[in-house]
Protein backbone atom coordinates (compact mmCIF):
# COMPACT_ATOMS: atom_id res chain seq x y z
CA UNK A 1 0.00 0.00 0.00
CA UNK A 2 1.13 3.45 -0.87
CA UNK A 3 0.27 6.42 1.38
CA UNK A 4 -1.23 8.27 -1.77
CA UNK A 5 -4.12 5.35 -1.40
CA UNK A 6 -5.17 6.81 1.52
CA UNK A 7 -5.81 10.35 0.02
CA UNK A 8 -9.50 9.97 -0.97
CA UNK A 9 -10.88 6.99 0.92
CA UNK A 10 -14.68 5.73 -0.16
CA UNK A 11 -16.19 3.97 2.78
CA UNK A 12 -19.57 2.23 2.27
CA UNK A 13 -22.50 -0.47 2.51
CA UNK A 14 -26.14 -0.67 1.56
CA UNK A 15 -26.87 1.08 4.85
CA UNK A 16 -25.20 4.33 3.19
CA UNK A 17 -27.69 5.06 0.06
CA UNK A 18 -30.52 6.44 -0.04
CA UNK A 19 -33.77 4.56 -1.08
CA UNK A 20 -33.84 3.44 -4.91
CA UNK A 21 -30.27 3.83 -5.29
CA UNK A 22 -27.17 1.09 -6.73
CA UNK A 23 -24.46 0.84 -4.53
CA UNK A 24 -22.98 -0.04 -7.78
CA UNK A 25 -23.71 2.28 -9.36
CA UNK A 26 -22.60 5.06 -6.87
CA UNK A 27 -19.35 3.16 -6.78
CA UNK A 28 -19.00 3.22 -10.12
CA UNK A 29 -19.47 6.87 -10.15
CA UNK A 30 -16.70 6.97 -7.49
CA UNK A 31 -14.37 5.12 -8.92
CA UNK A 32 -14.19 7.10 -12.13
CA UNK A 33 -14.35 10.76 -10.19
CA UNK A 34 -11.32 9.34 -8.56
CA UNK A 35 -11.68 7.88 -5.06
CA UNK A 36 -8.26 6.47 -4.41
CA UNK A 37 -9.54 3.30 -2.10
CA UNK A 38 -12.87 1.70 -1.02
CA UNK A 39 -13.88 -0.02 1.96
CA UNK A 40 -16.97 -2.55 1.81
CA UNK A 41 -18.96 -1.77 5.34
CA UNK A 42 -21.95 -3.48 5.18
CA UNK A 43 -23.13 -2.71 9.18
CA UNK A 44 -26.40 -2.37 10.91
CA UNK A 45 -29.86 -3.99 11.18
CA UNK A 46 -30.35 -3.67 7.47
CA UNK A 47 -26.89 -5.24 6.45
CA UNK A 48 -26.79 -8.36 4.19
CA UNK A 49 -25.64 -10.99 5.34
CA UNK A 50 -24.64 -14.72 4.44
CA UNK A 51 -24.58 -15.21 0.16
CA UNK A 52 -26.10 -12.08 -0.27
CA UNK A 53 -23.16 -9.98 1.45
CA UNK A 54 -20.61 -11.91 -0.41
CA UNK A 55 -22.20 -11.68 -3.99
CA UNK A 56 -22.31 -7.84 -3.68
CA UNK A 57 -18.79 -8.00 -2.68
CA UNK A 58 -17.62 -9.66 -5.31
CA UNK A 59 -19.20 -7.24 -7.77
CA UNK A 60 -17.54 -4.07 -5.75
CA UNK A 61 -14.67 -6.00 -5.74
CA UNK A 62 -14.39 -6.46 -9.70
CA UNK A 63 -15.21 -2.62 -10.08
CA UNK A 64 -12.57 -1.72 -8.29
CA UNK A 65 -10.02 -3.66 -9.92
CA UNK A 66 -11.26 -2.17 -13.21
CA UNK A 67 -9.87 0.81 -11.75
CA UNK A 68 -7.14 -0.66 -9.77
CA UNK A 69 -8.56 0.85 -6.70
CA UNK A 70 -7.64 -1.41 -3.68
CA UNK A 71 -10.80 -3.04 -2.38
CA UNK A 72 -11.06 -3.10 1.45
CA UNK A 73 -13.62 -5.13 3.69
CA UNK A 74 -14.68 -4.30 6.91
CA UNK A 75 -14.20 -6.43 10.24
CA UNK A 76 -15.36 -9.18 8.13
CA UNK A 77 -12.23 -11.54 7.90
CA UNK A 78 -13.88 -14.69 6.63
CA UNK A 79 -14.99 -12.65 3.72
CA UNK A 80 -12.00 -10.80 3.16
CA UNK A 81 -10.00 -14.17 2.49
CA UNK A 82 -13.03 -15.75 0.65
CA UNK A 83 -12.89 -13.55 -2.40
CA UNK A 84 -9.05 -12.20 -1.85
CA UNK A 85 -10.01 -8.90 -1.24
CA UNK A 86 -6.97 -6.18 -1.08
CA UNK A 87 -7.01 -5.91 2.80
CA UNK A 88 -9.54 -5.49 5.69
CA UNK A 89 -9.91 -2.70 8.13
CA UNK A 90 -10.51 -3.61 11.78
CA UNK A 91 -11.81 -1.85 14.96
CA UNK A 92 -10.11 -2.09 18.28
CA UNK A 93 -13.10 -4.69 19.49
CA UNK A 94 -12.85 -6.84 16.57
CA UNK A 95 -10.30 -10.23 15.69
CA UNK A 96 -7.09 -9.44 17.16
CA UNK A 97 -4.72 -9.04 14.40
CA UNK A 98 -2.24 -11.17 15.43
CA UNK A 99 -4.53 -14.09 14.65
CA UNK A 100 -5.27 -13.55 10.90
CA UNK A 101 -2.08 -11.30 9.93
CA UNK A 102 -0.51 -14.67 8.74
CA UNK A 103 -3.31 -15.72 6.02
CA UNK A 104 -3.33 -11.75 5.36
CA UNK A 105 0.51 -11.52 3.27
CA UNK A 106 0.63 -9.17 1.37
CA UNK A 107 -2.59 -7.83 1.78
CA UNK A 108 -3.44 -4.08 3.80
CA UNK A 109 -4.52 -4.33 7.36
CA UNK A 110 -5.92 -0.78 8.61
CA UNK A 111 -6.73 -0.14 12.53
CA UNK A 112 -8.90 2.16 14.06
CA UNK A 113 -7.01 4.35 16.36
CA UNK A 114 -9.20 6.92 17.99
CA UNK A 115 -7.31 7.87 21.61
CA UNK A 116 -3.81 7.76 22.97
CA UNK A 117 -5.01 5.04 25.16
CA UNK A 118 -6.07 3.15 21.91
CA UNK A 119 -2.74 3.80 20.50
CA UNK A 120 -1.02 2.11 23.69
CA UNK A 121 -2.97 -1.42 23.44
CA UNK A 122 -2.61 -1.60 20.13
CA UNK A 123 0.21 -3.60 18.35
CA UNK A 124 1.14 -1.76 15.19
CA UNK A 125 3.44 -4.40 14.19
CA UNK A 126 1.21 -5.80 11.63
CA UNK A 127 -0.25 -2.64 10.52
CA UNK A 128 -0.54 -0.78 7.53
CA UNK A 129 -2.38 2.43 8.44
CA UNK A 130 -4.56 3.76 11.11
CA UNK A 131 -7.75 5.43 10.52
CA UNK A 132 -8.22 8.28 13.46
CA UNK A 133 -11.52 9.60 14.38
CA UNK A 134 -14.32 10.29 14.66
CA UNK A 135 -13.11 13.50 13.66
CA UNK A 136 -16.58 15.26 13.42
CA UNK A 137 -20.13 14.49 14.82
CA UNK A 138 -21.34 11.50 12.16
CA UNK A 139 -24.58 9.71 11.70
CA UNK A 140 -23.25 7.05 9.34
CA UNK A 141 -22.14 5.12 12.62
CA UNK A 142 -24.40 4.30 15.17
CA UNK A 143 -21.65 3.28 17.99
CA UNK A 144 -19.44 5.83 16.97
CA UNK A 145 -17.50 7.43 20.32
CA UNK A 146 -17.42 11.26 20.92
CA UNK A 147 -15.32 13.51 17.58
CA UNK A 148 -11.96 13.83 18.76
CA UNK A 149 -11.26 16.17 16.23
CA UNK A 150 -8.85 16.32 13.98
CA UNK A 151 -5.63 17.78 16.78
CA UNK A 152 -6.08 13.88 17.82
CA UNK A 153 -4.03 13.54 14.35
CA UNK A 154 -1.98 15.28 15.51
CA UNK A 155 -1.21 14.10 18.59
CA UNK A 156 -1.22 10.56 17.15
CA UNK A 157 1.15 11.58 13.92
CA UNK A 158 3.79 12.53 17.06
CA UNK A 159 3.41 8.90 18.21
CA UNK A 160 3.57 6.88 15.01
CA UNK A 161 5.99 8.25 12.69
CA UNK A 162 5.36 7.94 9.21
CA UNK A 163 3.01 5.39 9.74
CA UNK A 164 0.28 6.27 6.91
CA UNK A 165 -3.02 7.88 9.12
CA UNK A 166 -6.29 8.75 7.16
CA UNK A 167 -8.80 10.88 9.24
CA UNK A 168 -12.94 9.33 9.56
CA UNK A 169 -15.74 10.55 11.12
CA UNK A 170 -18.19 13.39 9.78
CA UNK A 171 -15.83 14.55 7.41
CA UNK A 172 -17.86 16.92 4.94
CA UNK A 173 -16.87 19.24 1.71
CA UNK A 174 -16.51 22.11 4.77
CA UNK A 175 -14.61 20.52 7.32
CA UNK A 176 -11.56 18.32 5.84
CA UNK A 177 -9.39 21.07 5.30
CA UNK A 178 -8.00 21.20 9.07
CA UNK A 179 -7.99 17.38 9.13
CA UNK A 180 -5.22 17.55 6.39
CA UNK A 181 -3.64 20.01 8.14
CA UNK A 182 -3.73 18.51 11.36
CA UNK A 183 -1.16 15.70 9.52
CA UNK A 184 -3.37 13.30 7.69
CA UNK A 185 -2.56 11.38 4.70
CA UNK A 186 -5.59 11.53 3.70
CA UNK A 187 -9.60 11.65 4.32
CA UNK A 188 -12.14 8.79 4.92
CA UNK A 189 -15.46 9.70 3.51
CA UNK A 190 -18.97 8.45 3.77
CA UNK A 191 -21.99 10.09 3.45
CA UNK A 192 -20.58 13.37 1.86
CA UNK A 193 -20.41 11.02 -1.13
CA UNK A 194 -22.92 8.23 -1.16
CA UNK A 195 -25.61 10.76 -0.45
CA UNK A 196 -23.73 13.86 -2.41
CA UNK A 197 -26.40 15.20 -5.05
CA UNK A 198 -23.68 15.90 -7.34
CA UNK A 199 -20.71 12.41 -6.59
CA UNK A 200 -18.15 13.86 -9.29
CA UNK A 201 -18.55 17.39 -8.31
CA UNK A 202 -18.04 16.07 -4.73
CA UNK A 203 -15.15 14.01 -4.89
CA UNK A 204 -13.18 16.49 -7.36
CA UNK A 205 -13.59 19.55 -4.50
CA UNK A 206 -12.30 16.98 -2.24
CA UNK A 207 -9.14 16.06 -4.53
CA UNK A 208 -8.43 19.43 -5.69
CA UNK A 209 -7.11 20.24 -1.84
CA UNK A 210 -5.70 16.81 -0.99
CA UNK A 211 -3.77 16.27 -3.79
Amino acid sequence: MQKEDLKLYFICGTQDINDGQSIEQILKTALEAGITMFQFREKGSSALQGAEKEALARKLHTLCKGYNVPFIVNDDIELALTIEADGVHVGQNDTDVQQFRQHFTNKIIGLSVGTVEEYKQSDLSYIDYIGVGPMFDTSSKADANAPVGPTMITTLRSLVGNMPIVGIGGITTSNFQPVLAAGADGISVISAISKSDDITKTIRYFLQSVE
